[in-house]
């Protein structure tokens, strides 16, 4: 199989998840208790006004009637129409993506950044304290809660020594960037300053998470025959482990690296709860407890569509490094 019809395979695959999670996601407005009629109409509604409301919203037409109608309302970007907040549900659930992208992309760089050096380093230096500080570290990161390192992060470094600021999104990265570019570089410290303690409080069980996955690829690989004959050609150590070993190593890393970069979007929310980060998982919460339907449902679709693409990618640059997956 070439690499067009892996790749293309895979889109069609997508396609297919996609449209199942906006299946899944539209029963749920069903299967949920409560009447989203309840939660637009004043309290003394008249029955004249409550069904009226609910023609408004499509809640009148047979449930097959309502199922192809919203989904060829997606199919134009129409994700419905908020009355709690009075806005289009698209325009508010765009507005809030980036800064939850921006904040998933910036836990993994850290993760990623900490992981792999941490990884190769108990790795080569197998039973000694090096290992066990990193085996010590993974196991920590692993076990605590995002919640309760979010939480003592900012009384510890916002509170108590005022390092950090305590909350929200100082700037939008693309403004910082801009500013950047200009020579301004207080936009990209402000931006760095407010993302630091989030991105950390995310990234710390993903970085547990690949550094042992990375130890125990390169203990793997450095047991294999290749390896062996590397040292014995007299090629420099540092040369087997980094650009023999690792590259083997960093091929299921990637894997891991796209599913959780997936996971971080969807699985913010309780970071950006306690953060006041105001990305789709705030703004979850929010239409969770206001019943606003349109607002969940379109915020879950695109956390699907999300993930599904970064699987793609991942499937791509799986088969790049690994010509075999595609036979």
């Amino acid at each position: 199989m070439s690499f067009g019809r892996f790749l293309l395979k895979r889109v069609l695959q997508g396609v297919l998840v996609v449209w199942g999670v906006i299946t899944a996601v539209f029963l749920l407005r069903f299967i949920t208790p409560g009447n989203p009629v309840d939660f637009v109409a004043p309290l003394d509604a008249s029955q004249e006004l409550r069904q009226q409301i609910a023609a408004e919203l499509g809640l009148d037409q047979p449930l097959y009637i309502q199922y192809f109608e919203y989904l060829f309302g997606l199919l134009q970007g129409d994700m419905g129409y908020s009355y709690l907040s009075g806005q289009e549900a698209s325009v508010i659930v765009f507005n809030r993506l980036p800064a939850t992208v921006e904040l998933a992309v910036a836990a993994t760089i850290v993760a990623v950044v900490l992981s792999i050096p941490l990884g190769v380093i108990s790795a080569t230096r197998r039973h000694q304290p090096a290992d066990y500080g990193a085996t010590t570290f993974s196991l920590l990161g692993i076990s605590t809660p995002n919640f309760w390192l979010g939480i003592m992060l900012l009384l510890v470094l916002s509170v108590q020594f005022d390092v950090f600021p305590v909350g929200r999104r100082g700037i939008p990265f693309v403004d910082a960037f801009t500013l950047l570019l200009q020579g301004n570089v207080s936009g990209m410290q402000l931006w760095l300053s407010h993302i630091a303690l989030p991105a950390i409080t995310l990234g710390t069980y993903f970085t547990a998470l690949i550094t042992r996955l990375t130890r125990s690829g390169m203990l793997d690989e450095l047991g294999k025959s290749y390896v062996r004959a590397a040292r014995a050609k007299g090629i420099p150590e540092t040369l087997v482990r980094y650009r023999h070993a690792l590259r083997n190593t960093l091929i299921p890393v990637i894997t891991v690296v796209g599913l959780q970069l997936g996971t971080l979007i969807g699985g913010a929310v309780i970071t950006e709860q306690v953060f006041n980060w105001p990305g789709l998982g705030l703004e979850v919460i929010g239409a969770v407890n206001a019943r606003d339907w349109p607002i969940l449902q379109g915020s879950l679709i695109v956390i699907g569509i999300g993930f599904v693409l970064v699987n793609i990618v991942v499937d791509a640059l799986y088969a790049y490094l690994d010509p075999r997956v595609v036979d």
